[in-house]
């Protein structure tokens, strides 16, 4: 399976996402700019968590306007799966391809710990290869992962089962309404997290609650 990882100034955890993907799959994705109009075919296009351009105006908003986001959105548009993850999710929303807007932590602080995550919705093809309502364990690392839509919006997003993963067991870090923290869109393919699943694939990382999320992504059994 084939999967890309895209790249702005300012994202930190490019070389995570990178080597995630690469030890799950066994290949290594291909890499698109910013200034990228083409995307490779691929079954998984990936935008990693950081600070792109400084989180200037907005977390994302700048990141979103870039050629490479078009790009993405007209992958998304023919049915392939996209993921952003922290900052990610941010420049997912702020490119439209996600409901909803992500502000500031209520505790108006940087939050970097692990938190629970419940698998709120299994039928997706970022979490097939977990259970419903599993429990697993995911580190965060941000400062506007803040999670707001209004009335309409969430109760829309409820009712259709798009709330992917919510924080569970009182681990919220940012005040995230309903505790969500990751969310699909309509079609199902674009999933936006605020935790970092890449991060927790391999028993060096203390844990491997994160790898059946890219191995559902990626069409691979899970691990035994």
């Amino acid at each position: 399976m084939k999967s890309a990882v895209v790249l702005l100034p300012g994202l930190n955890r490019d070389r995570d996402m990178i080597a995630a993907l690469t030890k799950i799959s066994g290949k290594a994705p291909v890499t698109v700019w910013q200034t990228d109009t083409e995307i490779p075919d691929v079954d998984l296009i990936a935008i990693p968590g950081g600070f792109s351009f400084g989180d200037y105006l907005r977390c994302g908003a700048i990141a979103a306007r870039m050629p490479v986001l078009r790009a993405v959105a007209e992958k998304a548009a023919k049915g392939v799966q996209v993921v952003g993850v922290c900052n990610g999710f941010q420049i997912l929303v702020e490119a439209g391809l996600l409901p909803g807007a992500l502000m500031r932590n209520t505790s108006l602080k940087f939050v970097c710990r692990e938190v629970k995550l419940e698998v709120a919705n299994a039928n997706t093809a970022f979490t097939r290869n977990y259970a419903a309502g599993q429990i697993i364990r995911c580190p965060v690392a941000h400062h506007d992962g803040n999670y707001f839509a209004d009335p309409e919006t969430l109760k829309r997003i409820e009712g259709s089962g798009q709330v992917v993963f919510r924080y569970a067991e009182g681990t919220n870090p940012n005040g995230s309404i309903n505790d969500i923290a990751g969310i699909v869109n309509d079609k199902g393919n674009v999933l936006g997290l605020m935790p970092h699943p890449e991060n927790l694939i391999e028993a060096a990382h203390g844990g491997e609650d994160g790898r059946a999320l890219f191995e559902s992504a990626l069409g691979l059994s899970k691990a035994a």
